[in-house]
């Protein structure tokens, strides 16, 4: 059983299928750089238009995350799982054939489909008696699939289809989701304020969310540009997909790590640890780099991303013990994510991109300094 904070305990069965929706939900996050790389290289998209696309994809998700996340009581769970799984599937579908205006409109119904799996997800982490052990959990499961379908881009459907073997790959995910779709609960019990009455979140837990939006712009603004900086750093596409392997590969071991740290470290070390990390890798990327050079650094990358996503839900919950917070925390991070490709594609100048490495090194400083704020002003029991 997955002991529950809020509401009654799930059966490991019910526990799976809500993490798995999510997994499938977010495989497209980690080969987002390699499919709109493809896009620009087939002229498809240009260099603005591709922090533009994944603006466009992420923010639906976030949006329909924090749309879902307002409703009080969660009912009908299982229905709305699997309609959104078919969404899903069918606007990848639409990507094949679509260009110019047409791309956004369909990542956009994606990105909406996205964020109800995702909802669901959130919904269960954000009731468990230990959040970032589940967190952990499902971050490594969703690192393990989007490591799959990289290899199998990276080997394979990219070199021999282009951007639309991707997206084909990922309308099968779809199809398959439906299975675990069809296992989630129908219902999670409702999160109460100390009224006894659901809400809105605390002053706090929306400074947490604010301020956790903003490290995730910087990080997403890099992120989704990590093949334009390679090329600028002399390394060719090949060097990027194979980087994006071993980068989700990372990542699985930080997911381990980060469940056996749970409950044992305080989510602020880890988050100066991370963010360390990000900023001495990307003042490297701002010179020439060797091809392993930049695989063993956005390895490393890979590993710190993992832990330190894992205990955001922890720093929010430190916020507001209530836990309404919590609910919006996957909104949160997917609209920062929105967000920071969209202020990159404004710092780029041409076949220039070294602006996106400024601009995200200064989001995450101050979205650390905000969470430091936070952790050394709560009001702690003597």
């Amino acid at each position: 059983m997955v002991h529950e904070a809020v509401g009654p305990p799930l059966t490991p069965g019910a526990a799976a299928a809500c993490l798995a929706v999510g997994v499938n939900s977010l495989l497209v996050a980690g080969v987002l750089p390699v499919l709109l790389g493809s896009l620009v290289d087939e002229g498809r998209l240009d260099a603005p238009g591709l922090g533009r696309v994944a603006m466009t994809e992420l923010l639906a998700m976030g949006l329909a995350t924090a749309a879902m996340g307002l409703i009080k009581t969660p009912r009908r769970i299982r229905l709305i799982s699997v309609c959104a799984s078919v969404g899903m599937t069918l606007a990848c579908l639409a990507t094949l054939v679509a260009s110019g205006a047409g791309i956004f409109a369909a990542r956009a119904a994606a990105g909406a489909m996205e964020g109800v799996l995702l909802w669901v997800t959130v919904s269960m982490i954000a009731r468990t008696v230990t959040p970032e052990r589940w967190a952990a959990v499902f971050f490594t499961g969703q690192v393990l699939g989007q490591l799959a379908l990289a290899g199998l881009m990276a080997a394979w459907l990219v070199p021999r289809w282009g951007a639309n073997g991707g997206y084909a790959a990922l309308a099968g995910a779809g199809i398959i989701g439906l299975l675990p779709a069809l296992k989630v609960p129908n219902r999670f019990a409702p999160l109460a304020s100390a009224s006894g009455q659901s809400g809105a979140p605390p002053f706090r837990g929306w400074v947490a969310l604010a301020f956790t939006l903003i490290y995730v712009c910087g990080s997403g603004a890099v992120y989704v540009y990590i093949a334009p900086l390679a090329h600028q750093a002399g390394l060719s596409s090949q060097v990027v997909r194979t980087g994006q392997w071993v980068f989700l590969a990372a990542q699985v071991v930080g997911g381990v790590v980060a469940t056996l740290l749970a409950g044992r470290v305080r989510y602020f070390a880890v988050m100066v640890f991370s963010t360390a990390v990000y900023l001495v890798f990307w003042a490297l990327l701002t010179r020439p780099m060797t091809a392993s050079a930049f695989i063993g650094g956005y390895a490393i990358v890979g590993f710190a991303a993992l832990v330190f996503s894992s205990f955001l839900t922890p720093m929010i919950i430190d916020s507001d013990p209530s836990r309404r917070a919590a609910m919006q925390s996957g909104a949160a991070q997917v609209l920062g994510g929105a967000l920071g490709p969209l202020l990159a594609s404004l710092a780029v100048r041409g076949g220039n991109v070294h602006g996106v490495l400024f601009l995200g090194g200064g989001f995450v400083l101050v979205g650390l300094a905000g969470i430091a704020a936070l952790r050394f002003t709560a009001l702690r029991p003597r």
